[in-house]
């Protein structure tokens, strides 16, 4: 079965759990006065998107790298939610790396590298590169009315394949051109064919086209996963430092985030003593999120009370007290689908106790240790170190640790990682943690260079079942976390506006609130 054929088998299934309870009429007077009477669609042309000035330069590193090979990179299909109804769709982020496309463009959709002589390709590479994707029938079509999940009448216009030539820059093809493009000459290179690299884990059916097409010609499908790995850690590594356009939409997503912190701050009143007053910072930072974006870059966490020491609390569904702390982890995700990450630790009666404030300066202390250490040349993992000292010098100030601070630090040791189990910095961009699949020697061990954007996120967990600090200290959770642009010679905070130093989030929350 040819992927169209998959993409088509998957869409009746879908259209049949509809029809089961349709009452569309099927006379054919209907469907004639429904092919009619419609506008001509727009004919006009597109200027190139600002991207489109970036991406090929992408391109061309992959067609480089993969030279004399045809390389497949899909954006995914959509994903049902609950029988008839989709997940928004959002595309494999090497996708939108390589096209430029954002938001909800396009499902199924799959970008070609065709090999072709050395220098000849587009962009003087050595590949033609096409996006192939199923275009929007037209209004004299029963798949404009009957189709809920590609129709426009159900779902709205999408472009068709000039405007996104036009807007990318890109070749564009239809999808049901897909399969003879991908298997084409395949083999083993030994015998003349095409060495095909595929993105796995992305869709199924592209995946089966591929590993039918190379059994068919028999490549050894253990080989292949290994050279898809490749492909896969290739298109990680090549976001690791970002281009002035993917910086620009850092900057603003970052700025929307800013923005939906000052929401929260604004609605914690409201969200104090509520049942659910985790949803109301939950809701309140959501509505900036699609206001200004495209969604949220991550699930949000408004952690309050001991919830702050679960790392990933996304439930949101308890109270919010006075006198406590709230933990807010919450990042936009921009149109472009480029996101930021910042967290900030918020006194919900508007004044840190003395205690919590101890915390809160002990955290911003390493935080502001590992911003000093940040500039070209330094390994990624030194952030990490500058930061865990700090925190170790006052744990054991505060004679928390168990054995001296010397052998805690030391690699057999590690006992203040009790209470700051993850890592202080991440990368960031097209995914909340981006470049996950780089080699170590290009992420852990690797060398920062201008243009690397990642997190700076020191923590203290003290949880209220923690019998291994005082009970003054329990149910404490603070974490401070900034978007950072390493510069030629240094670091820029990308969140600096956000209140940082305890005094200014006071001042802060009773500006917002006043």
């Amino acid at each position: 079965m040819t992927s169209d054929e998959h993409t088509s088998q998957d869409t009746q299934q879908l259209q049949d759990r509809v029809n089961n309870r349709s009452q569309r009429p099927q006379s054919a007077a209907f469907k004639q006065f429904m092919a009619a009477h419609w506008a001509e669609s727009s004919t006009a042309t597109h200027s190139p998107d600002a991207v489109a000035e970036y991406s090929p330069q992408r391109r061309r590193a992959v067609s480089e790298r993969f030279s004399g090979e045809r390389v497949v990179i899909p954006a995914g299909p959509l994903k049902v939610r609950s029988n008839d109804t989709d997940y928004r769709f959002r595309p494999h982020s090497a996708f939108a790396h390589l096209t430029g496309l954002g938001v909800d463009h396009e499902p199924n959709a799959v970008l070609v590298f065709e090999p072709v002589e050395p220098g000849s390709g587009d962009d003087g590479g050595d590949h033609e590169v096409t996006l192939y994707f199923k275009p929007m029938a037209g209004r004299d079509t029963e798949e404009f009315y009957a189709d809920s999940r590609y129709g426009e009448f159900w779902i709205g216009p999408r472009p068709g394949l000039e405007e996104f030539q036009q807007r990318l820059g890109i070749r564009t093809k239809d999808l049901g051109e897909l399969e003879p493009a991908v298997t084409k000459n395949a083999g083993a290179v030994e015998i003349g064919g095409t060495r095909i690299r595929l993105l796995r884990e992305v869709d199924l059916n592209v995946e089966a086209l591929v590993d039918t097409s190379r059994v068919n010609t028999g490549v050894d499908l253990e080989a292949s996963d290994a050279l898809d790995a490749e492909l896969t850690e290739f298109c990680s590594e090549l976001r690791l430092v970002k281009d002035d356009w993917e910086i620009a939409q850092m900057r603003h997503s970052v700025e929307a985030t800013i923005a939906g912190f000052d929401d929260v701050v604004r609605a914690l009143p409201r969200a104090v003593g509520h049942d659910r007053g985790e949803r109301i910072v939950e809701g309140a930072f959501f509505a900036r999120a699609r206001l200004e974006g495209n969604d949220l870059g991550y699930d949000t966490i408004a952690a309050s009370g001991n919830n702050a020491t679960v790392l990933h609390w996304i439930r949101n569904h308890d109270r919010i007290e006075p006198g406590e702390l709230l933990l807010l982890d919450a990042g936009v995700e921009a149109d472009s689908l480029y996101t930021a990450d910042l967290t900030r630790t918020i006194p919900v009666s508007g004044t840190f106790s003395p205690v919590q404030r101890r915390v809160y300066e002990a955290v911003l202390a390493a935080a502001d240790a590992a911003f000093a250490v940040v500039k070209p040349g330094i390994r990624f993992r030194e952030i990490h170190q500058a930061a865990v000292a700090v925190l170790a010098e006052h744990l054991d100030e505060w004679g928390l640790l168990p054995v001296p601070l010397e052998e805690a630090l030391s690699a057999e040791g590690q006992h203040h990682r009790r209470w700051m189990p993850h890592g202080t910095s991440h990368h960031l961009g097209l995914d909340v943690h981006d470049c996950a699949q780089a080699k170590r020697d290009l992420y852990l061990d690797g060398i920062l260079e201008p243009g690397m954007i990642f997190t700076i996120e020191p923590g203290l967990y003290f949880k209220n079942e923690d019998l291994a600090v005082p009970e003054s200290f329990r149910g404490i959770g603070v974490r401070i976390e900034d978007d950072v642009l390493v510069t030629q010679d240094g670091a820029e905070n990308l969140s600096a506006a956000l209140p940082r130093t305890p005094d200014a989030v006071e001042a802060w929350i009773a500006k917002l609130q006043g």
